[in-house]
């Protein structure tokens, strides 16, 4: 496969894919009515969702499919776990900030480990040691100090984000080492597009059974994004949410107690496993009722 039409087909893709997400930019930019409270601006964000949408169709897919056909399993392992040792960094920093310094100290070791047996954390020997590997960012430390989520938004090129995990980002990539620790430019950006690639490759196999299951796919993106942020946030174990009454089904307070049916409760003479004949209530007038009108 050459490069040419990989680029042509990309490209006749996104011409495509930018009339539906103006359409839905023009129909959309005003909140729904009656939504999900989280998601105040649903039609800005599936305008937004449509266009992320559009793009990777175009390119996101397309670009990882080929490096995922075209470099061995191997190969991409390696530079999977060479970015994920750069990560280690902040994930200990995270962990640190988050009050957790055990933590923050098996991260450090995995940095130390990775970077010198593992050959500049190609191979993942902390793992094989027995150091587990974390996953923190400065969205979830923001909401262990107590940060609320705030509304939640769909960003072009970035996705889906809450108010608070957009601060989180923003620190998160000002903060992150290949920033400081690389100076040429051009450098970096190669770097964040081998790291983009990649992970779009991981993630190729899932979100296309996700589109084969899902009747709403932006409904369950979101949704789906929020439970993964949860879940993050309480490492793995989050607390149970309380269960909410239905609308409408709120006790009443003046609301008269119930009296208790006696007539339907044997007598306190009756001994078990008897039977105690009993008058029914409208017996007197079943007597006198005409034949034939009962």
């Amino acid at each position: 496969m050459t490069v040419v039409p990989v680029l042509s087909s990309c490209l006749r893709r996104c011409a495509r894919a930018v009339p539906l997400a103006v359409f839905w930019l023009l129909a959309g930019c005003a909140s729904v009515q009656n939504g999900d409270p989280r998601d105040p601006y649903e039609g800005f964000n599936r305008a937004m969702f449509a266009f992320n949408e559009g793009f990777d169709d175009a390119i996101g897919k397309p670009v990882a499919t080929v490096y995922k056909e075209v470099l061995p399993f191997q190969i991409r392992v390696r530079v999977r776990n060479f970015f994920a040792n750069i990560q280690d960094v902040m994930i200990g920093v995270n962990n640190l900030l988050q009050g957790k310094p055990n933590a923050a100290a098996d991260d450090l070791a995995r940095v130390l480990i990775n970077t010198t047996f593992g050959l500049a954390g190609l191979h993942d020997i902390a793992s094989e040691a027995g150091l587990e590997k974390h996953n923190e960012d400065f969205g979830q430390t923001f909401a262990v100090w107590g940060m609320e989520d705030g509304p939640f938004f769909v960003w072009p090129f970035i996705g889906p984000n809450t108010l608070r995990d957009t601060l989180g980002f923003a620190v998160d990539v000002a903060a992150a080492p290949v920033r400081w620790a690389i100076d040429d430019s051009a450098t970096r950006y190669w770097m964040a597009g081998i790291y983009l690639v990649s992970e779009r490759a991981e993630l190729l196999d899932v979100t296309t059974t996700l589109d084969e299951a899902a009747l709403d796919k932006y409904l369950q993106r979101r949704d789906a994004y929020f439970e993964r942020r949860r879940y993050l946030i309480y490492d793995g174990n989050p607390p149970r949410p309380p269960r909410e009454r239905p609308p409408g089904r709120e006790p009443r307070s003046d609301a008269a107690p119930l009296e208790p049916d006696t007539a339907s409760r044997p007598s306190p003479n009756a001994r078990a496993g008897t039977f105690e004949p009993r008058e029914p209530s409208n017996y007197g007038a079943v007597l006198a009722a005409p034949r034939g009108k009962l």
